[in-house]
């Protein structure tokens, strides 16, 4: 009985473990800073703001983080390249 006691408590550990593991992977994921929020709040258009209300922060962030994205490398090409003398 003991052998099975030494065997199934490590086990369970170990899947404990794992099972820990992919909730905070998906917990950090979710977890957004007070300045993102607050420069979304400032700055969102309807669509952001739509995906606020229907899916929650993180979709509507991901929304905001593209738009964000795509306006800087829009203006990173209108500068052209930068030669360096």
């Amino acid at each position: 009985m003991t052998v099975w006691f030494v065997i199934a408590v490590p086990l369970v550990v170990l899947l404990f473990a794992l099972f820990m593991e992919r909730v905070e992977s998906r917990l950090r994921n979710v977890t957004v800073q007070e300045e993102e929020v607050e420069e979304f709040l400032e700055q969102a258009r309807p669509n952001e703001v739509g995906a606020l209300y229907g899916e929650g922060i993180g979709s509507a962030l991901e929304l905001f983080r593209r738009r964000r994205r795509s306006g800087r490398a829009s203006k990173l090409r209108a500068r052209g390249p930068e030669r360096v003398q």
